[in-house]
C-alpha cells in the first residue's frame, strides 16, 4: 500500500491520477454534447478545484470562458459549517450558462451558498459539475448536473485538495489512514 505523509497525518493511495483522468474525460464529453450550442462561463471554485478546471477545460471543445471564485469552508479534517466569500465574481454572467467546477461536494453546504449567490446575477441556468462527490455526506437537496466519481464520506488529500493548506501538489488522490 502506498502512503504519503501530510503534516502529523498518513494518508494511503485511492484513487490513481490514470483513474482521475478517465473520470475528468468522461465529464468532458458529456459536457462536449449537452453545452455546445451554449453561452458558457465555467467558475472555478478555489483553492481545490484549479486542477480539476485546468484538466477539464482542456477537453472542451467549444469556444467559453473560465473565472475563479474563491470560498473556504474547511478546516483541518472536517467543515466548518460555515462559508466564507473570500475573491467575488468579475465577469458578467447574466443570460450565460454557468457551469460551476467543484473539486469535491460532500455536506453540500459551499454549494447551497453558491447557488444563491449566482442567482441573483441572473444566469440563463446554473449547472454543477464535481471531480468527486460523497453521497453519504451529502444533507442539501440540490441536482448535481456532473460527477466525475462517488466516493466514500472518507478524508481525502490530493489533485488540489487540501489538508490544512498542504497535500494539493500530490497527482493522486489519498485518504486518510485511521490507525
Amino acid at each position: 500500500m502506498k502512503t504519503v505523509q501530510v503534516l502529523d497525518k498518513k494518508f494511503y493511495l485511492s484513487i490513481s491520477h490514470e483513474q482521475i483522468q478517465v473520470a475528468i474525460t468522461k465529464v468532458a464529453e458529456q459536457m462536449n454534447e449537452d453545452l455546445k450550442n451554449e453561452d458558457v462561463i465555467f467558475l472555478g471554485i478555489l483553492n481545490g478545484a484549479f486542477l480539476f478546471a485546468a484538466d477539464l477545460f482542456k477537453q472542451i471543445n467549444f469556444d467559453t470562458q473560465i473565472s475563479f471564485l474563491k470560498v473556504a469552508s474547511y478546516s483541518g479534517t472536517s467543515t466548518s459549517g460555515t462559508v466564507k466569500r473570500l475573491i467575488g465574481l468579475n465577469e458578467d454572467i447574466e443570460n450565460k450558462t454557468v457551469v460551476v467546477l467543484e473539486d469535491i461536494i460532500d455536506s453540500g453546504i459551499t454549494m447551497e451558498y453558491l447557488l444563491k449567490q449566482l442567482k441573483g446575477y441572473d444566469p440563463k441556468e446554473i449547472k454543477i459539475a464535481t471531480l468527486l462527490f460523497k453521497p453519504e455526506a451529502f444533507v442539501k437537496d440540490y441536482n448535481i448536473d456532473y460527477i466525475g466519481m462517488e466516493i466514500p464520506n472518507d478524508f481525502i488529500v490530493g489533485y488540489g485538495l487540501d489538508y490544512d493548506g498542504y497535500g494539493r501538489n500530490l497527482k493522486d488522490i489519498y485518504t486518510l489512514l485511521v490507525e
